[in-house]
C-alpha cells in the first residue's frame, strides 16, 4: 500500500488534512500514533514567516515520531512564497504543500487559498518560483471551483503538474459549498486520469468504507480526512485495519476516550501552558465526545473548565 510523493515514501494511503486549529502537533503525534500515512500541518502564512512572527514560528514545531510530514503555506505571491520556502527549507517538514482551497473569506478577500483558482497563470507562476527554489516535494491542495467563475480543474492539475508540482490534493466541493454538500468525487476521478502525478481525494471519507469507495471510484493514491478525525484519531487505527484484513474495528470505548483526551490535554499544556492548553482542549472535548451519553451536558461543561484537574473530575462522566 506505500507510494511516493516525489522522493518521499508514505506507508498508506491515509492523509491527515490540513486544519487550522487542529491539527497542531500534539493531535498531529496522535493521529500518527494511530497509523497516519501522511500528516499535514495546520497552514502557515507565508507573509507571517518572512515577518518572523513568533506564533507563526511555534506553529512551524514538528516532533521526530511525526515523518512523513507535509507543510502547508499559504499566499499569492510567486517571489515571496518562493523566498520563504528557501528560507525554511532546513526545518524537518519532508514535503511543502501549497494552499489553494482555503474557503474562509479573510484568506480569499486576500487573494489566497481557494481565491486563485481564478488565475490558473498565477497558479502557475507560484508552483515554478516555488518548486524551482527548494529541493523538496511541492504539492498543492485545491477545490474544483469557485463560486461563479469558470474553473477547469482538471486543466488547472495538468498546468499544476507541467509547473512542477509534485502531486496534488483535491477537496470536491466548491469554494461556495464551505463543507455542505456532498463531495463530486468524479472530479478527481477526473483529475486522476489527467495526470501522472499522485492525486490524493478529499471529501466525505469518515470510515474504511467510505475511504475503500473513493479509492474505487477515483483511482486516487491517496485519501485525506478532515472533519471526521476531529476527536477521532482512531480512524487511521481503522481504515488501515480494514484494508490488512477486511474487518471493522469496533468503535473505542469511553475509557479508551477518556485516556486519549487526558494525554491530547497532556501534551497541550507540556506544548502551550496549562492556560491555553485546556482552553484549546475544551472544542477537542465536544468533538471526542459526540453523540455518546451525557454528551451535551459535557459539551456545556467543557466549555468552562480552567484546569488538567477540573478536565479529569468531568471526564469520570463518561
Amino acid at each position: 500500500m506505500s507510494w511516493k510523493i516525489g522522493n518521499v515514501r508514505i506507508e498508506n494511503p491515509f492523509v491527515l488534512a490540513p486544519m487550522a486549529g487542529v491539527t497542531d502537533m500534539p493531535f498531529r503525534t496522535l493521529c500518527k500514533e494511530q497509523g497516519a500515512g501522511l500528516i499535514c500541518m495546520e497552514m502557515i502564512s507565508a507573509k507571517a514567516i518572512s515577518f518572523h512572527n513568533k506564533n507563526t514560528i511555534a506553529l512551524m514545531k514538528i516532533d521526530p515520531c511525526e515523518h512523513p510530514v507535509s507543510m502547508q503555506l499559504f499566499g499569492s505571491e510567486p517571489e515571496l512564497m518562493a523566498e520563504v520556502a528557501k528560507s525554511i527549507e532546513d526545518k524537518d517538514f519532508d514535503i511543502l504543500d501549497i494552499n489553494m482551497g482555503c474557503p474562509v473569506p479573510k484568506v480569499v478577500n486576500n487573494g489566497e487559498g481557494s481565491a486563485l483558482l481564478k488565475n490558473p497563470e498565477l497558479i502557475v507562476q507560484i508552483i515554478k518560483s516555488v518548486s524551482s527554489a527548494i529541493q523538496k516535494p511541492v504539492t498543492v491542495k485545491v477545490r474544483i471551483g469557485f463560486e461563479n467563475a469558470p474553473v477547469d480543474i482538471v486543466e488547472i492539475a495538468r498546468r499544476a503538474e507541467d509547473a512542477g508540482a509534485a502531486a496534488i490534493a483535491v477537496h470536491g466541493r466548491t469554494r461556495q459549498q464551505y463543507y455542505s454538500g456532498t463531495a463530486d468525487w468524479d472530479i478527481i476521478r477526473q483529475v486522476k486520469e489527467a495526470v501522472s502525478i499522485p492525486v490524493i481525494g478529499n471529501g466525505d471519507v469518515d470510515s474504511p468504507l467510505k475511504a475503500e469507495a473513493l479509492l474505487k471510484q477515483t483511482g486516487c493514491d491517496g485519501v485525506m480526512i478532515g472533519r471526521a478525525v476531529r476527536g477521532n484519531p482512531w480512524i487511521f487505527r481503522e481504515m488501515n485495519h480494514y484494508f490488512q484484513t477486511g474487518e471493522l474495528l469496533p468503535r473505542p470505548s469511553s475509557e479508551e476516550i477518556r485516556e486519549m483526551i487526558l494525554r491530547h490535554a497532556r501534551a497541550q499544556i507540556a506544548l502551550k501552558g496549562e492556560f491555553t492548553g485546556i482552553r484549546e482542549m475544551r472544542k477537542h472535548v465536544a468533538w471526542y465526545t459526540a453523540g455518546m451519553r451525557h454528551s451535551a451536558g459535557l459539551r456545556r461543561a467543557s466549555n468552562t473548565i480552567e484546569s488538567y484537574e477540573a478536565l479529569q473530575e468531568l471526564l469520570m462522566k463518561l
